[in-house]
């Protein structure tokens, strides 16, 4: 048994196809398709059923994968001990972000991180809370950047920030003369919200402490897009909650509809996520740095108060 051998299974139960598996690893398929053959004849049992299609894990292949993850992730690790004792931050280093994050932190950080670290080659990857804490459990990215707290025991949560909810009101809305609102000032069916899978919709619902009731509307909006949110806000369709780092960039116009929460202003917590087993935590603590460096700047209040991205029903 090789790690190789391990490599090839991971990549077939990821891929559920043999040729998909064979070029995620740059080796040919029959050599694939050989090691997987050699290693099932090495511990007398099928790992895929290759009947399937797409191709299955057997209940003893699901174990094996699960073990040969832990096996494949713990030898990469060896050279992150190498690399932590001579305090070298490089190497690969694969960042996962929440799109509600995604568009106004990125811009303010990666220029400056990858020029402080330029033997680092960092890929980022825009992924849902689901998919990050998925793939961060899988061993597919290094760290995560996403709303916290999750309740995850299998992940350590490090706080990068507090950034607080702006509301976006348009002259005809009953809110507009309001010079500050509270979250009781709030009705959640007169919100326009993100679509499902956003955490920072849900972020909104905890606020509001309520369920969308969407009888009450006679469309249905399904959006990921912030922008399009205010869009619909502008003809006077509704009103819309907007993180504070997404208000910066609008224009003048639009700023005279924004409107403050009273103190403590409700806010999200922002974090950086990773497995409790990482040992990259030098470069994570590199990423730390530069990130609450440039955002200390631009985010300065202080009373809030956390709401969570989890769903209380």
């Amino acid at each position: 048994m090789t790690i190789t051998q391990l490599r090839y299974v991971l990549a077939v139960a990821e891929s559920q196809n043999f040729t998909r598996a064979a070029e995620k690893v740059f080796v040919t398929q029959p050599t694939l398709s050989m090691q997987i053959q050699k290693l099932e004849e090495e511990l007398d049992v099928k790992i895929f059923d290759r009947e399937q299609k797409p191709i299955a894990l057997t209940e003893v292949g699901k174990r094996i994968v699960e073990q040969a993850r832990n096996i494949v992730n713990e030898s990469e690790r060896i050279q992150d001990i190498v690399d932590q004792q001579k305090g070298f931050v490089g190497g690969e280093f694969t960042i996962g972000v929440i799109p509600t994050v995604m568009s106004t932190l990125l811009p303010m950080f990666l220029n400056t991180f990858i020029k402080k670290y330029p033997k680092l080659q960092v890929k980022i990857q825009e992924l849902s809370t689901e998919n990050l804490i998925e793939r961060l459990e899988e061993g597919h990215i290094d760290v995560g950047i996403a709303a916290t707290p999750l309740g995850n025991e299998k992940l350590n949560e490090r706080v990068l920030y507090y950034e607080p909810f702006e509301a976006y009101i348009p002259e005809n809305h009953r809110l507009h003369k309001f010079e500050k609102i509270s979250p009781e000032d709030l009705d959640v069916d007169d919100i326009l919200l993100l679509m499902d899978g956003h955490c920072f919709k849900e972020n909104i619902i905890n606020l509001c402490k309520a369920h969308k009731n969407e009888e009450n509307q006679n469309f249905e909006l399904q959006s990921g897009s912030f922008e399009t949110l205010i869009r619909l806000c502008d003809e006077g369709i509704g009103m819309t909650l907007l993180p504070y780092l997404h208000t910066r960039d609008l224009n003048e116009q639009k700023k005279k509809r924004l409107r403050s929460f009273k103190d403590p202003k409700p806010a999200r917590e922002i974090s950086l996520i990773y497995p409790k087993t990482n040992l990259k935590i030098h470069i994570i603590d590199a990423l730390r740095e530069v990130i609450s460096a440039i955002v200390k700047g631009a985010i300065t209040f202080e009373d809030v108060e956390i709401i969570s991205p989890v769903h209380k029903s």
